[in-house]
């Protein structure tokens, strides 16, 4: 069995002053500056507008920083490891900012008893919004650390220096270690904004390979995630519900489920209803017991079989993007207008989600593996009827899921069911058939390009259109959770809103970065849902770049010119032409073999959110005629992502975000019928296996040094779709514009190419 996961103590200034060592102390702000992305929070804070990312809202040093007698640092970040890796990358940035040996530093993250609070870990902000603070705190700390010694030996600042090993030296050969200069040390400051920084050429922690702490238990199948937390007598909860959300049971038999082995009791608060067992396996039979009943939807019915092009025919909200209205009906004689379309995608998340809740001496504390835990503590405290005071979420990591999957709601109703059994945790894990079912999908988009080429083959207009529901619904109060829906009385869904650019919602990444004439870009924001949706990782930007990219191979057909040197006549922005040149020239995009109808090769490019990294993607791809099977043999990308903290970090986010992507589009679709979904297992939901990888990926991470941190996480997911698409169509000389590109679907497209 494992070992409990101890809550651990709240950091006090009273606990600080008795244990010694450096106390910077003020006060926590209620909010984060930064809302992660566009994609969450709420609330207004007290800004210090002048201050670099998360300081805006968490100006005190202390809440970052805590140096103890011994030397060594406690470091906060309200950050989450979601299996990006952002553990290891923070721990580089404030070692290197306090020039400090990285296992001398403990980092605390995403405890809303313990950790300033950061909003999401959303929308590729982590290393913008949480490694710039964490760096400029870092050397706000070293700076005080360095001016205290230069005071105990009486020498000009300049006269001191820190080693990397957790001390000031003088030039004359006198040391002192960070702990007694710490203890000297009772100042209650804010940051300052411009703190002398380590020269790049010094760098001994940010830039390197070293090893991330969350692998080893991960790999060896130790106590890595919220799923393997076990705590004295432990209950175990599951849930009574229809198959799909807008369903419910008409009949369920919580009598049954009452009577069953180990059954320590039954919560139903109106239609939540919730089975609470000894042993999770005696939670699960009585769940059977109670589910024995048909099922009806609640809601109207679901448009089976129309796509996501339903949206089109829906009421929409014209939200004008970039461009005058009619700007794109001037241009040149050649056009060309192209639809482009991706269907509701699931998270697919390998491990269902779950939760731990202790309601214990009148206060509730969760296990979670939510993105937004402060959001959490908000919105749960109103569900369950506490103050925010008495609620405390700690992040404990899960199967990663880049979004919004069940793990919000999970927690929630982890809560609820603990109330009820005061004194016990209650461990809540959701189905594989509940995930599928009932968490928030990846939005449904479709997007109509229209463009036209001059005399010389340049872009002479160019107009984007996109339709699609909001891409944000987390929760920041009660009634965003699936559970406030079933309780008597049931509180309202809150109205859908898209995010404002320049983070953009639907409309993310539909103001190209190229330089284009007579531009107009059009969001048809659709406010009534086709399905539950929410975040999923780079909301619209997925689709919006896939389409942007695939118009783009089409427009240098047209015009007779290679893909790349068509970009690039169109791009002024001198990194985003480095990205693609240099993922090409590994490529050996001058040399890559022309398509025969079976190999061909494709690009694609895109600076996330055009403020995030920049990615450039390109692919070569074998297909399969008979079968319509479409292999990927081998891929060459290129990321700048500004000052890398750690380049195996960037590496594996965008080698997964490659992944991911062609999981999408060459597999992934959510199915429903009028009732309800129909995808409930991997069989009916099926994504990219082991064997279907790429035969080779390879991440080159260009070197900025000094450079803002600029967030990866999503940046491969619109150019790695894109790539597949126009190296296929490279290949065939067929244009896929629909996804997924199953193998029926690419068959059935070759059929008449390839008679018999």
């Amino acid at each position: 069995m494992s070992r409990p996961i101890p809550a651990g103590p709240v950091l006090t200034r009273r606990g600080l002053l008795a244990a010694g060592g450096l106390l910077v102390t003020v006060a926590l702000a209620p909010r984060a500056f930064a809302d992660a992305g566009g994609e969450g929070g709420a609330g207004p804070a007290v800004l210090r507008p002048e201050l670099p990312g998360s300081l805006k809202s968490t100006p005190g040093l202390a809440a970052w920083i805590h140096i103890d007698a011994a030397g060594r640092a406690t470091v906060f970040s309200g950050k989450a490891e979601l299996g990006q890796g952002i553990r290891g990358a923070l721990l580089q940035v404030v070692a290197e900012a306090l020039d400090m040996p990285p296992p001398a530093i403990t980092l605390v993250s995403a405890d809303t008893g313990r950790v300033p609070d950061e909003g999401l870990t959303a929308g590729s902000h982590s290393m913008q919004d949480g490694g710039t603070a964490l760096l400029i705190a870092g050397a706000n700390v070293r700076m005080l650390l360095m001016r205290e010694a230069a005071r105990q030996l009486a020498l000009p600042e300049a006269g001191v220096e820190t080693t990397g090993r957790g001390v000031v030296a003088a030039k004359d050969g006198r040391v002192l270690g960070y702990g007694p200069l710490a203890a000297a040390l009772s100042l209650e400051v804010e940051a300052v904004a411009n703190p002398p920084l380590r020269a790049p050429a010094s760098y001994r922690s940010m830039g390197r390979d070293i090893p991330r702490p969350d692998i080893p238990a991960k790999l060896t199948g130790g106590e890595a995630f919220v799923q393997d937390l076990r705590l004295p007598g432990m209950l175990h909860a599951r849930l009574v519900r229809g198959p799909s959300y807008g369903t419910s049971l008409t009949a369920p038999d919580m009598a049954a489920a009452r009577a069953a082995p180990g059954v320590a009791g039954v919560v139903e608060r109106g239609g939540f209803r919730a089975v609470v067992a000894d042993t999770e396996w005696q939670a699960i039979t009585a769940m059977r017991l109670a589910q024995r009943s048909a099922s009806r939807r609640d809601l109207g019915p679901l448009p089976a079989g129309q796509g996501p092009d339903v949206l089109r025919a829906m009421p929409s909200r014209r939200i004008n993007v970039e461009g005058l209205p009619g700007a794109s009906s001037r241009g040149g004689p050649r056009r060309l207008v192209s639809n482009y379309s991706r269907p509701w995608l699931s998270h697919g998340s390998i491990g269902p989600s779950c939760a731990v809740a202790l309601l214990k001496d009148g206060a509730l504390t969760l296990w979670s593996h939510s993105q937004g835990v402060f959001d959490m503590q908000r919105a749960t405290a109103e569900l369950v009827g506490l103050p925010p005071e008495r609620v405390r979420v700690i992040h404990t990591p899960s199967a990663g899921c880049y979004g919004q999957n069940g793990a919000d709601d999970v927690t929630a109703e982890a809560g609820l069911i603990a109330m009820a059994f005061p004194g016990r945790p209650v461990r809540l894990q959701w189905m594989r058939e509940q995930e599928f079912g009932w968490e928030p999908c990846g939005c449904g988009m479709t997007t109509r390009l229209e463009a036209s080429l001059d005399a010389a083959g340049h872009i002479a207009s160019w107009k984007h259109e996109v339709w699609s529901n909001a891409h944000n619904n987390r929760a920041t109060d009660a009634s965003g959770y699936l559970a406030a829906h079933e309780l008597d009385p049931a509180l309202a869904w809150p109205e859908q809103k898209p995010i404002p650019m320049p983070e953009g919602d639907g409309d993310r990444n539909a103001n190209p970065l190229y330089a284009f004439a007579n531009m107009e870009v059009r969001y048809r924001f659709v406010p009534e849902p086709v399905l539950r949706a929410s975040a999923l990782r780079s909301l619209g930007g997925h689709l919006n770049v896939f389409s942007i990219e695939s118009m783009l191979d089409e427009l240098a057909a047209l015009a007779g010119t290679d893909p790349l040197a068509f970009r690039l006549a169109h791009m002024d922005d001198p990194r985003a032409r480095d990205v693609m040149i240099a993922a090409t020239d590994r490529f050996g995009w001058a040399r890559r073999p022309r398509g025969n109808g079976r190999r061909g090769c494709g690009m694609g490019f895109a600076r996330y959110k055009n403020l995030g990294a920049y990615c450039a993607v390109a692919m070569e791809v074998e297909v399969t005629p008979e079968t319509g099977a479409v292999s990927v043999l081998r891929v060459e990308a290129a990321v700048d992502a500004g000052q890398p903290a750690s380049p195996d970090g960037i590496r594996n986010q965008v080698e997964g975000g490659i992944v991911q992507s062609l999981s999408w589009a060459l597999r992934e679709a959510v199915t429903f019928d009028s009732e309800k979904r129909t995808s409930f297992d991997w069989g009916s939901y099926p994504i990219l296996r082991f064997a279907d990888v790429p035969g080779s990926v390879s991440v080159h991470v260009l070197a900025r040094p000094g450079q803002p941190f600029l967030g990866a996480g999503e940046t491969a997911q619109g150019p790695a779709s894109a790539a597949l698409a126009n190296a296929i169509a490279d290949a065939t000389g067929l244009r896929l514009r629909h996804m997924p590109f199953t193998p029926a679907r690419v068959k059935s497209a070759l059929g008449p190419l390839y008679p018999g």
